[in-house]
């Protein structure tokens, strides 16, 4: 029961996004977490399409280790980690692996170039947007936070259920000291 509640408690965590009433703000902001989740899915295709290409030009060229296994890794991430974050499933996990690859991409891109705007700018946007997802979550209109007020209702559920058991335990026991004190 206490790790069932840890768990709920857990993925409330993860999936309850941040409150805001402001039917504008979170209008756009499902526009923002679709837009951005849609159209990063082509950078993992692109990794995909020529891996050895891509781990050498770019994850070898930034001298870490595995540049195969890490340009696969990075490609699943925007394959798997971009629709994730369209839909707002799990959107704070998915957003921190692509902040992760986004934040990768941008130190590759200012030792390639230094600080040029023009190739840098991309890589900073993607990842000053997932970093807003993974802090904010995924907003109102996202599968999370439909997810979290299931969860939360079975949390409230069993809550409630311990509050009855306990209120009926106290009502018992003050009839015990009611009596006790009758029949002295």
């Amino acid at each position: 029961m206490i790790a069932q509640q840890r768990l709920l408690s857990l993925g409330g965590l993860v999936l309850q996004p941040n409150r805001s009433t402001n039917n504008a703000f979170q209008i756009s902001w499902t526009i923002l977490r679709v837009v951005a989740g849609i159209v990063m899915i082509h950078n993992g295709l692109d990794k995909l399409a020529n891996i050895e290409s891509f781990a050498q030009a770019y994850v070898a060229y930034l001298g870490l280790p595995f540049p195969i296994t890490l340009s696969y890794m990075a490609a699943f991430t925007e394959l798997i980690g971009a629709p994730l974050v369209a839909l707002g499933l799990f959107t704070r996990p998915a957003a921190l692996g692509l902040f992760f690859t986004m934040t990768v991409a941008m130190y590759h891109h200012v030792k390639v170039a230094g600080l040029s705007i023009p190739y840098l700018e991309l890589s900073a946007l993607y990842a000053a947007t997932f970093l807003f997802f993974v802090i904010n979550g995924g907003g109102r209109f996202s599968v999370d936070a439909l997810l979290a007020k299931v969860l939360g209702g079975m949390l409230n559920q069993q809550t409630d259920g311990k509050r009855a058991s306990l209120e009926t335990v106290f009502q018992l026991s003050d009839e015990a000291k009611a009596e006790t004190k009758s029949g002295l």
